[in-house]
């Protein structure tokens, strides 16, 4: 069996960049922790980053993210490029089993293990089991109400919470 149970939600609103995270931890059926943090401020505080997937495999790569963050002095778009790049490309880091979101002020980046670095075409991105309910609960919260981004990434989150059960409503968000 596999761990795994994760929703990550990032939202762009009115010039703040708001990335959230639930907290459970599964194992097949059975939730193991309710309070994990899966998201995180890096780059003196510039940069937010999440993942879903293996966790020993998420903390890897956040510090392979890091190292290419100071390597290319908080380019955002070239750290992901090449931490992309390494991650097709190298024996060992092929193997990990994870998807990274990234985001500063003004751009936000799905990384994969397979070379992606997606950027989406509106101001919302979301991995994890739960992230097509907290997508699609985030865009319409953007476009139907007033909430600054902080409060979008909460309630997707706490709806995508009501309906995948491999997402839970103890949520970590942080805001540039």
């Amino acid at each position: 069996m596999k761990i795994h149970g994760t929703t990550i939600v990032c939202v762009k609103k009115d010039g703040k960049m708001a990335m959230g995270g639930d907290g459970q931890v599964t194992l097949g059926q059975t939730s193991l922790k309710h309070t994990a943090v899966k998201v995180r401020k890096v780059h003196e505080d510039k940069i937010l980053t999440g993942f879903s997937g293996a966790t020993a495999d998420a903390f890897t790569l956040f510090d392979k993210f890091e190292t290419k963050l100071d390597e290319y002095r908080g380019n955002l778009r070239r750290a992901a490029v090449e931490l992309a790049r390494d991650w097709r490309t190298d024996r060992i880091l092929r193997r990990l089993e994870a998807l990274l979101t990234v985001a500063d002020k003004e751009f936000m980046f799905i990384i994969s293990g397979s070379g992606d670095v997606i950027e989406p075409d509106d101001d919302v991105i979301a991995i994890g089991s739960g992230g097509p309910y907290a997508q699609a609960a985030a865009k319409a919260l953007l476009r139907h109400s007033e909430l600054e981004a902080k409060g979008i990434v909460e309630q997707a989150l706490r709806i995508a919470s009501e309906i995948c059960i491999y997402t839970n409503d103890t949520i970590v968000v942080e805001e540039l």
